[in-house]
């Protein structure tokens, strides 16, 4: 399944119905009084979270939603029914932009929660609602007001408590395998991931969801590599989990740690300064343990936020998970 995370709609509600004029007709009766009914409400576009979808991947398919116009007001009194809302699954996490204003409308994270994307026009008032004891045969009515149109831009910024961040081909993707069920494509050249990858964490009594975020590389804030498409993605995590790959000179492991931390900075402070733990990969390479511990010097790295770890073959998971519970209970400042 393909990762959409951006997507451009239109939304148009129905119009509302119009009024009816009309008079009683009946035998016997010389003079009916008005009996137009009013017409029916139009249907409003809403946007609603449904938690089995997780990318915007239908709204490459089908960007124009229509609501359906209210009934119109009928004789005898009958008012015109009100058309149904047109109801739009999104996925937890999508914020909602009005492209003309770029005014936010909602930021829907949880299951169930709604915006009225588009507003239903109101029902024409048929003339039987404008009989006064001057006027007792008024002859008009009310036209329905049209629905609202609206041209607007959809964003998904996943919920994921823990973000995985690293360069490209650090591990990232076997150790989210190895944490939970998700099985993110993995093999040995650059940007393996090419969107994130969801996984659901169970240690100890904690449950979080961890994301595995595409590589970073140099100039990832302009544009390089894959770019900061997937930078937004770690904006709503409470912690991040720097992965390094630690076969590397120590001075490459720092380097490496720098980059990362750099782009992240240029494209949001903030999330660099999120709570985060330092993971060197691939102890079980020769040498890694110690090029990982002169890194980690060389960086001024607290040393109770380090791990040493091998995604491959499960060495130091457990006191990295239990590390991440810990983190994820710190208060904050």
């Amino acid at each position: 399944m393909h990762f959409i995370d951006e997507a451009g709609i239109t939304v148009r509600a129905g119009d509302g119905g119009r009024g009816c004029v009309s008079f009683r007709r009946e035998k016997y009766v010389p003079r009916g009084g008005p009996d137009g009914g009013n017409g029916g409400r139009g249907g409003s576009v809403i946007l609603k979270v449904s938690r089995h979808l997780s990318t915007l991947l239908d709204f490459r398919y089908r960007t124009i939603f229509k609501a359906k116009r209210g009934q119109h007001g009928m004789g005898k009194g009958r008012h015109g029914k009100n058309a149904d809302d047109l109801v739009i699954p999104v996925p937890p996490g999508t914020i909602v932009t009005e492209v003309e204003t770029g005014a936010v409308l909602a930021d829907l994270t949880h299951a169930g929660e709604t915006v009225v994307a588009a507003a239903g026009g109101r029902g024409g008032r048929g003339n039987a609602m404008f009989a006064t004891s001057t006027n007792q045969a008024p002859e008009h009515a009310q036209p329905g007001t049209p629905g609202e149109e609206r041209r607007l831009r959809l964003v998904l910024k996943l919920i994921a408590q823990v973000g995985l961040v690293g360069l490209p081909n650090a591990g990232k993707s076997t150790l989210l395998s190895r944490i939970s069920r998700a099985r993110p494509k993995i093999a040995d050249y650059p940007f393996t991931t090419l969107s994130p990858v969801l996984g659901v964490v169970r240690h100890r009594d904690d449950e979080f969801v961890v994301a595995d975020l595409p590589g970073l590389i140099e100039g990832a804030h302009r544009g390089a590599g894959l770019g900061d498409r997937f930078l937004k993605h770690a904006e709503r995590t409470e912690a991040l989990v720097h992965v390094v790959d630690a076969s590397y000179p120590p001075e490459a492991l720092a380097g490496a740690y720098r980059v990362v931390r750099e782009e992240m900075e240029k494209f949001r402070p903030e999330l660099a300064a999120r709570p985060t733990l330092l993971a060197f990969n691939k102890m079980d390479v020769t040498g890694a343990r110690e090029s990982a511990e002169r890194a980690r010097r060389l960086l001024k790295f607290p040393k109770e936020d380090a791990y040493y770890i091998s995604a491959v073959t499960g060495e130091g998971i457990t006191a990295l998970l239990d590390g991440l519970v810990a983190l994820r209970r710190r208060p904050t400042s």
